[in-house]
């Protein structure tokens, strides 16, 4: 009998095979969990935009904030200049493994291509101990993306 931490290992594995060869820089383990977590506190305070054209959009509107794209995407054409977009814009931008993880972190069903974690809300109240919980938790996972960035260029 195999026991679920081997069979969780096996999907980790298969997971990691259906990645994208351009999917760098693809975020480990922990800055993955963390990643999803940032992402779902947008979601929940109305600071997130999911799907390539709504995320080329705002980059292009000039609104600042996080990059998420999904590694596993075919075809890959689908969000080959999301990365050049961010690069321009001086937005930080990270691949994780599994479209699937991506909408559920955001609170949606269907699988997402990219999403886009922005840093300040667009409209509407948040409460003050929300707030500063989630531009710590923001900040944080920016911090280790520029620097998993900047070991790649």
């Amino acid at each position: 009998m195999v026991s679920d931490g081997e069979n969780g290992d096996k999907k980790e594995k298969r997971r990691l095979l259906a990645v994208s060869p351009i999917a760098k820089p693809l975020a480990g383990k922990k800055l993955c969990k963390r990643t999803l977590k940032v992402i779902r506190l947008a979601s929940d305070m109305k600071q997130l935009k999911r799907g390539v054209k709504e995320v080329v959009k705002f980059v292009r509107r000039g609104k600042k904030g996080l990059c998420v794209i999904a590694g596993d995407i075919s075809p890959i054409d689908v969000i080959t200049h999301v990365p050049v977009l961010c690069e321009e814009a001086d937005i930080p931008y990270i691949y994780v493994p599994s479209k699937e993880d991506l909408a559920s972190a955001s609170i949606t069903k269907r699988p997402t291509c990219c999403v886009l974690v922005m840093s300040e809300p667009q409209k509407g109240e948040v409460k003050e101990e929300e707030k500063a919980k989630f531009i710590e938790d923001f900040d944080k996972v920016v911090k280790e993306v520029r620097a998993l960035t900047a070991s790649y260029f």
